[in-house]
């Protein structure tokens, strides 16, 4: 999937690109189907709630075929390889879930300013691209942008350790304020199947969740391979060190995963 020069003009001026439905409702439902098995097991890589439902699971595509495969998927790698301009590597891969009822909020943040403070990533060529794997509306906890942050460079923030079962670099209110004063705030919602890339320093955050439908996203963490980090303080399947370029796969690679299941199922 190759971007347009319009999109690349909107990305460049917005922050992130919004493509409702790239993937198919059969393709969503294979990942949610194996996103909720992985939730259901006990790994060190499924962090949860207080409450105990599962808030994130990390590196499903090293355990996980669906997964693996989804982490070489054409319209992912091949826009965001585009932007970046040459190869890449996944830094992270996390399906982050927001259980009804009990998911929790992810604060105000840039995601460059973790991977430059704990990972020592060089520079901000690096950028998410997500996938929604339930409709994602108004009421169940949406990714919440203020376009055009992504310019300011990296912002001061401080490490929150309380707040949520995740440690992460926040931003304080003043900060997002004065950013959304200038930008906006939106909230991209779209059907099961619906990706977007932002730029890893895009202001972001997302509510709780305390309406009753779950809602479930996936990240993939794409990092140009020159710029990979250079320090390794996080645990591997949090911030990874095989800085091998990826390689994508067909476009047809959910196929045979689908018939299987499909199969399975008469």
């Amino acid at each position: 999937m190759k971007l347009t020069q319009d999109e690349l003009k909107k990305f460049d001026e917005d922050g992130y690109l919004f493509f409702p439905g790239r993937f198919t409702p059969e393709e969503a439902t294979l990942m949610k189907s194996e996103a909720d098995k992985i939730y259901q097991t006990e790994r060190k890589e499924v962090w949860r709630e207080k409450s105990g439902v599962a808030r994130t699971a990390f590196a499903a595509h090293t355990y996980n075929e669906t997964f693996r495969r989804l982490g070489a998927h054409p319209r992912l790698i091949e826009p965001v390889q585009q932007v970046l301009d040459g190869s890449t590597y996944m830094h992270q891969f996390k399906i982050n879930a927001k259980a009804a009822f009990d998911g929790e909020v992810w604060q105000w943040h840039q995601d460059y300013g973790t991977w430059q403070r704990d990972d020592e990533m060089p520079e901000p060529r690096a950028m998410n691209i997500a996938v929604f794997l339930d409709d994602v509306t108004a009421a169940n906890g949406p990714l919440l942008f203020i376009p055009g942050s992504h310019k300011q460079g990296v912002v001061a923030a401080g490490h929150d350790l309380e707040t949520t079962s995740y440690p992460l670099w926040t931003l304080d209110r003043e900060t997002v304020s004065a950013l959304a004063d200038k930008g906006g705030c939106v909230a991209p919602t779209g059907p099961a199947g619906s990706v977007l890339m932002f730029s890893s320093l895009l202001v972001h955050a997302s509510p709780p969740n305390i309406s009753p439908i779950g809602r479930t996203i996936v990240y993939l963490s794409l990092c140009h391979v020159d710029n990979h980090i250079r320090a390794f303080n996080r645990e591997e399947w949090i911030a990874h060190r095989d800085f091998t370029p990826i390689e994508a796969l067909g476009d047809d690679c959910f196929d045979a995963l689908i018939n299987t299941e499909t199969q399975a199922a008469e």
